[in-house]
């Protein structure tokens, strides 16, 4: 389940989707597992295991993290948003919008990765970014089935809502 078993089990807290959580996890237990697992986040996909494909994405802090690559004692005491909390925000709410209008879910395995970290980029970097440096920074998040020109719309279309 999340090959962390056998090691020492830390008690620790931390807000997930803004609701304060208290948990015990093995100390390498990475934050995916304990998202999806202990939590029943099943929003968060697991695709490549090696921070390869995005599909993982979270937002730790307000920033993009790769969740597969991230150990869950890592992020005691911070916020992580999941793409299940991503539409309490208002940038991630638009996101999501765009998204759903242009039609760039397909198989949506890689959606809730697109949309957190797009969401991310928008707030780390500011709406003004061009879009296509944030297509370029969200290059590493990878799409099977779309050829990604919904998500580039998508993406075009946030920027023209929020910038």
């Amino acid at each position: 389940m999340t090959g962390g078993e056998g090691t020492g089990n830390a008690a620790l807290a931390l807000t997930v989707n803004g609701r304060r959580r208290r948990i015990r996890a093995p100390d390498a237990e990475r934050l995916l597992d304990t998202l999806r697992w202990r939590l029943g986040l099943k929003g968060t996909k697991e695709g490549c295991r090696s921070g390869g494909c995005g599909a993982c994405t979270v937002l730790v802090d307000g920033r993009s993290t790769l969740s597969c690559l991230t150990l869950t004692h890592e992020v005691a005491g911070a916020t992580v948003t999941t793409v299940e909390g991503i539409g309490r925000d208002p940038v991630g709410r638009r996101v999501q919008a765009a998204f759903a209008r242009e039609n760039a879910v397909q198989c949506g395995y890689c959606t809730p990765g697109f949309v957190v970290a797009l969401t991310g980029l928008l707030r780390e970097r500011g709406p003004k970014l061009p879009p296509e440096r944030l297509l370029e920074d969200l290059g590493g998040n990878l799409c099977r089935c779309t050829g990604y020109a919904a998500i580039r719309r998508a993406t075009e279309a946030v920027c023209r809502e929020v910038g």
